[in-house]
C-alpha cells in the first residue's frame, strides 16, 4: 500500500504532508495509523526540535475518507470492539501532537475539516493561508466527531461556541478563525510556506529543554488545579535554571546580545 505521508527532516525541523492531494488529503484509517507511528517516532528523535504538519495541494485536510465511508469500507473489523480500538490507535497523532515535548506546527490552507480540523487543533500553533477554510463537518455525515476535537475546540472557545461549531458546522474563513482564536496567524497563500518555515526556525533555535517543560506546564494547567500546577511549576522552573541555556540566556540578556542556545 502506498504511504499516505511524506516526511523531511532539515535543520532539527520535521515536517510531515499528508499526500493525497486528490482526496484533499482525506487519508484512511490505516493513514491515520501511519501518521501516529510518525509522530511517535519524531517525538522521541533528538535530531528533532520543531514538527510541522500540512497537507500537499491545495488543501490541508478534509478528514476522514468519505467515500470509504458511504461503501462502508472505513473499517474492515466485525465487532464494535474492532472498530472502536483501531479508530483509538488511529486518533492518537491528535494526542502526540499535543504532548510530545517539543514545540507542533499546523499549517493550513485550503479544506481544514472532520479530523483534519481536529488535527490541526492539537497541533500548539497553526499558521492559516488566507484560503484557508475550517468547519468540523460531523454532522454533514450524522458522526458525533473525533480525533480530540471536542476536547481541543472546547478548551480553546468555551463550550458554548464548541457546541455552536459542532451543532451547526458553519464554514469559517481564516480571518474568522483568527478572530476566534482557532489559529495563531493568517498570510497570504503565496507567503505561507516562508511564514511557517521562519517560525519554526525561531522554535528550533531556541531553548528546547526550556520548551519542553513550557509544554508540560501548560498541558497540566488544562486539567490540574491551581496549587497542582504550582507545584509542577515550581520544578520545572528549577529544573530549567539548571540548564547551560539558562545561563546562556542570562548571560546574554547583561551582555546585550542575542543568546546562543543548545537545547542543554
Amino acid at each position: 500500500m502506498a504511504s499516505e505521508l511524506t516526511l523531511n527532516i532539515e535543520n532539527r525541523i520535521a515536517t510531515i504532508s499528508l499526500n493525497r492531494p486528490e482526496k484533499l488529503n482525506a487519508l484512511t484509517t490505516d493513514g491515520f495509523l501511519e501518521f501516529s507511528s510518525s509522530l511517535e517516532a519524531l517525538s522521541y528523535d533528538p535530531d528533532v526540535s520543531v514538527v510541522v504538519v500540512t497537507g500537499q495541494g491545495r488543501a490541508f485536510c478534509a478528514g476522514g475518507d468519505v467515500a470509504a465511508m458511504a461503501t462502508g469500507e472505513e473499517f474492515t473489523e466485525a465487532t464494535l470492539e474492532g472498530r472502536a480500538q483501531t479508530l483509538r490507535r488511529a486518533m492518537e497523532c491528535a494526542r502526540l501532537l499535543h504532548e510530545m515535548p517539543k514545540p507542533t506546527i499546523a499549517m493550513l490552507r485550503g479544506a481544514t475539516a472532520g479530523a483534519g480540523l481536529s488535527i490541526a487543533l492539537s497541533a500548539d500553533l497553526r499558521i492559516a493561508s488566507t484560503n484557508c477554510r475550517l468547519l468540523t463537518a460531523f454532522k454533514d455525515v450524522a458522526y458525533s466527531g473525533d480525533f480530540g476535537g471536542s476536547y481541543f475546540m472546547t478548551q480553546l472557545l468555551g463550550p458554548a461556541k464548541a457546541r455552536e461549531l459542532y451543532f451547526l458546522s458553519p464554514r469559517l474563513d481564516a480571518n474568522e478563525a483568527l478572530q476566534l482564536g482557532l489559529v495563531n496567524r493568517v498570510v497570504e497563500d503565496e507567503a505561507l510556506e516562508l511564514a511557517t518555515q521562519a517560525l519554526a526556525a525561531e522554535l528550533s533555535s531556541g531553548p528546547t529543554m526550556a520548551f519542553r517543560y513550557m509544554k508540560r506546564n501548560l498541558n497540566a494547567a488544562e486539567t490540574c488545579t491551581l496549587a497542582e500546577v504550582m507545584e509542577l511549576e515550581a520544578w520545572n522552573h528549577t529544573r530549567t535554571g539548571m540548564t547551560e541555556d539558562h545561563l546562556e540566556g542570562a548571560r546574554a540578556f547583561v551582555e546585550k546580545r542575542t543568546p546562543t542556545f543548545k537545547g542543554i
